[in-house]
């Protein structure tokens, strides 16, 4: 709303303020001079040794907001409010006068807001001016609206909006254009904008009024959005030119849109080839502006519509003259197509490239749950094992599936973008990355050929087998990454195992040949950590299928299963590379969990599975990098005692704590032989503890004499060794228990002595007992010490 008037008049204006700027300073300066003598003559005198007290300076507050935008505020308001009250009065009050008097106040009205403005520029008021401008510019639709409802009552509504947003826009483009031409005045910004923004309706509204479909409509659209470009390009207004930018952006791509509907839409030649011809408008609309546009986003953006434009009419076209399974290969083509066609500046080239790769991720996105039924469906062979062979490849991975409609051309599609990654990028930086994703789509419509196709469930088998034997042959660097793959293989590996399924024979085969081959692979160096992992997990499913083939228990099986635990543990240490040895060890452990897991309902198996699993985590152990794995083995150990006692029926609490215990002491001994230093606790205390607590815990409970006897002198041995070598944790451990398993042996004998005495006894002696407690207090702390020095001493 404020005015920023040319430079020329600007700088006249600004030499005029500066010069009465300076002579209003030097009166006030003359003023101030005359004020500080006669302040200086009339002031009192200052007492001697008191300083003056300074004056209070005074508080400068900031404004929080500048006199333009107070201005523009109110000026603002003030149009709204004219606004309003017009509207009101047009609306509401139109109906108390007659004919005469409603032309004469409508007309006075709008024709005095609409000659203020020339009486405020003069004046220089450019804001005032603007926002009557926008009051009269309101009065002008308000009268259109007011001559529908008095005079042209019977008119078709869209062709008097068609005519009334024409003249509209006509008058207000006169209007602004005749204020700048008058002599004393300077151009509105706000005439221009509003004529631009009404003459948007005026051609979609004339094709409605005359009667023309959806087609005409967008053509109106198409043309109307030239005629902004036109307007933004040619016009020097800032304003107008933003403006006409917008409404270009806004109707050019409800236009384009409308007209991709309508492509998609049509149901012959004919209209397709009509929408194509309103796609070439936008496209050519696109292309002027990419000519004559004035800076290289816009240029890149120009072209880069334009392309899809083309590429969407022309693909229309063949989408109504071909099956529906050649419509996407259609637009793929047309969109590759552009690659070969493009020329001109770089941001043209670069804005077509775009293009053209936005189509060609279009078809993979179109191409993915083709892909994905191909290699996810076969899971579901997982509840239907061994039930036959299925007719074909589609019936094999649409068990629980279905095959989505007009994929029969997606290997076409994904060769095709392959092909063109893996020879139009020659960029250094991303041709790498275009390299492997150009491997990866060949090598998903190589798998999804035999489905597509409809081939024999055999020819599926063997396509699928072969594409992962070739993912694992040697190549140079620069072709592929050996790990990119040896992960495709593993993945169409995993595709290959389900699909399987269906037979036995197809199932042992199948995972035999997988095992040979990533084997083989892992030999070779070929990504070996991804090759001897998936060996070893083929080997465990091939185990496991033919102990079900043999007609074997589970738990029988698990002996099977073994095998590859068997063979990992030596073949490991064998391996330079840290990972892949990590890699092999880890999945040799999951097969010996696997074998524990389908023992579990047969103790005895159980516990020689377990044994089993414990021997080989033992000769793990051996290596020096593998110590801490000698903790499982006798885990393992401890497991197969406790499960074959179990499946013995052995009640016997020590049978399984003894099998704890005496490991535990031997580990200790030995590390008391090498650490001398090691404290008695850390070196036998967990060993004591895992047979004397459980032990004591059962003879508190058993009424027999056996058990206590027998702990009473495991006990007492305890103490006199513990004595006997100076070390704490027998000592205690021992005396502690022998104490208890003492009191337990007496309790009898002390509840029947309670029953005997008095009632007043008990508090007699526990008086007693504190009398001689407090009268030797001082040689009882003396003796505790002694104590806890002897056992300080001990180790």
């Amino acid at each position: 709303m404020t005015y920023f008037p040319p430079p020329a008049e600007e700088l006249r204006l600004l030499d005029t303020e500066l010069r009465q700027l300076d002579v209003r300073r030097a009166h006030l300066l003359a003023r101030r001079a005359w004020l500080v003598a006669a302040l200086q003559q009339a002031a009192p005198p200052v007492a001697p040794g008191w300083p003056a007290r300074p004056a209070p300076a005074a508080s400068s507050r900031r404004p929080e907001t500048g006199a333009a935008g107070v201005q523009n505020v109110l000026l603002l308001l003030g149009g709204i409010l004219l606004t309003v009250a017009a509207m009101a009065f047009t609306l509401v009050s139109w109906g108390h006068l007659g004919i005469a008097g409603r032309s004469a106040v409508l007309g006075a009205v709008t024709l005095a807001v609409l000659g203020a403005p020339v009486a405020l520029l003069r004046r220089r008021l450019r804001s005032t001016a603007e926002s009557v401008a926008g009051l009269g510019l309101a009065l002008t639709a308000l009268d259109a609206y007011a001559l529908h409802e008095v005079a042209f009552t019977a008119a078709d509504g869209t062709t008097y909006a068609a005519t009334a947003s024409t003249l509209l826009a006509a008058l207000w483009a006169a209007y602004g254009t005749a204020l700048a031409a008058l002599p004393g005045t300077a151009a509105l910004r706000l005439p221009g904008p509003a004529a631009l923004t009404v003459g948007q309706l005026a051609l979609p509204l004339w094709a409605v009024a005359a009667g023309g479909g959806a087609h005409s409509v967008t053509a109106a659209a198409l043309l109307t959005a030239a005629f902004d470009a036109a307007v933004a390009l040619r016009i020097a207004q800032r304003p107008v030119r933003t403006v006409a930018v917008v409404c270009a952006l806004a109707t050019g791509g409800w236009g384009g849109a409308a007209a991709v509907g309508l492509s998609l839409d049509a149901t012959g030649p004919g209209e397709a080839a009509r929408a194509a011809a309103l796609l070439v408008l936008a496209a050519a609309i696109a292309l002027c502006v990419t000519r004559y546009a004035p800076h290289p986003g816009f240029t890149a953006g120009g072209a880069l519509t334009a392309a899809l434009c083309g590429v969407a009419g022309l693909g229309g076209v063949l989408r109504a003259s071909t099956p529906g399974d050649w419509t996407v290969p259609g637009y793929l083509a047309c969109g590759i197509a552009l690659l070969a066609v493009v020329r001109g500046p770089e941001p043209v080239r670069r804005g077509v490239a775009w293009a053209s790769g936005l189509v060609q991720a279009g078809a993979v996105l179109w191409a993915v749950p083709a892909v994905a039924v191909t290699v996810l469906g076969p899971v579901a062979r997982l509840g239907h094992i061994w039930s036959g062979a299925p007719a074909d490849a589609r019936a094999a991975v649409t068990a629980d599936a279905f095959w989505p409609p007009y994929a029969a051309t997606v290997p076409l599609l994904l060769a095709a973008v392959a092909v063109v990654l893996a020879t139009a990028v020659r960029d250094g930086e991303w041709r790498a990355q275009a390299r492997t994703a150009a491997f990866a789509l060949l090598c998903a419509a190589v798998v999804v050929v035999p489905v597509a196709l409809e081939l024999p469930y055999v020819v599926s088998l063997f396509v699928l087998g072969a594409t992962a034997a070739a993912l694992l042959v040697p190549t140079k660097p620069t072709t592929r990454s050996p790990w990119t793959a040896a992960g495709l293989a593993l993945l169409v590996s995993l595709g290959l195992a389900f699909l399987s399924l269906a037979t036995e024979t197809a199932t042992l085969t199948v995972l035999a040949v997988l095992t040979a081959m990533f084997a083989g692979a892992a030999w070779r160096g070929r990504a070996a950590a991804v090759s001897a992992g998936a060996s070893l997990g083929w080997a465990t499913a091939l185990a496991v299928a033919a102990g079900a083939a043999a007609g074997w228990r589970p738990e029988h099986i698990a002996l099977l299963v073994l095998v590859v635990p068997v063979v990992a543990a030596p073949v490991a240490p064998r391996i330079g590379d840290r990972v892949t040895t990590a890699v092999v060890e880890a999945v040799g452990a999951g097969a010996g969990l696997l074998a524990v897991g389908l023992a579990v309902f047969d103790p005895p198996l159980l516990a020689l599975v377990l044994a089993l699993c414990a021997v080989i985590a033992a000769g793990t152990a051996v290596r020096p990098d593998r110590r801490r794995v000698g903790y499982a083995a006798v885990a393992l150990f401890v497991l197969a005692s406790w499960v074959r006692l179990t499946a013995w029926r052995v009640g016997l609490v020590e049978a399984y704590t003894l099998p704890v215990t005496v490991p535990a002491l031997l580990v200790g001994a030995l590390r008391r032989r090498r650490d001398p230093a090691a404290s008695s606790w850390t070196a036998y205390g967990p060993g004591l503890t895992a047979t004397l607590l459980p032990s004591l815990a059962v003879a508190w409970g058993d009424p027999g004499w056996t058990r206590p006897l027998l702990l009473g002198a495991s006990a007492l041995l305890l103490t006199l060794l513990g004595a006997r070598h100076r070390l704490r944790a027998p000592l205690l451990l021992g005396g502690t228990v022998l104490t208890l398993d003492a009191l337990h042996e007496l309790a009898p004998y002390l509840v029947q002595m309670t029953d005997a005495l008095p009632r007043w006894a008990p508090p007699a002696l526990a008086g007693l007992l504190l009398l001689a407690l407090g009268a030797t207090y001082e040689q009882r702390l003396r003796d505790v010490r002694r104590v806890r020095e002897v056992l300080e001493r001990m180790n």
